[in-house]
């Protein structure tokens, strides 16, 4: 009984909006709405994607960019009604899902390999 009703819970607050596939290591752009009183604009973070954590109505992804020197990292859920768009704007070539060694590195040794998509 209860798990019938989280179903139709979760079903019911789904979005239906279709995200480009991208995983740990890809760099993205989301662009965010934000509401300042009762003026909204849309602000982009760019960065690179650190993980993807959760599924379904819970999943979240986290972006990490350096913005003057400090690192800056922000969790955004999957489902949020305030993302207006993302886009993929490089392919990371990393072998693990959670990449926070990236906190510990900064300068060139912070750089992540572009995976290179060779179409026929």
């Amino acid at each position: 009984m209860m798990n019938e009703l989280m179903k139709y819970v979760e079903s019911q607050n789904l979005t239906d909006r279709e995200y480009p596939e991208f995983k740990a290591g890809d760099t993205i752009t989301v662009n965010y709405k934000i509401r300042e009183g009762n003026k909204e604009r849309i602000q982009a973070f760019k960065g690179i994607v650190i993980q993807i954590s959760g599924h379904q109505l819970e999943r979240t992804f986290t972006v990490r960019k350096i913005s003057n020197g400090i690192g800056v990292e922000r969790i955004f859920p999957m489902n949020s009604p305030f993302i207006d768009s993302i886009k993929v704007e490089k392919r990371g070539l990393v072998r693990r899902a959670r990449i926070f060694y990236l906190r510990g590195l900064s300068g060139k040794s912070a750089r992540i390999k572009e995976k290179t998509i060779i179409k026929k």
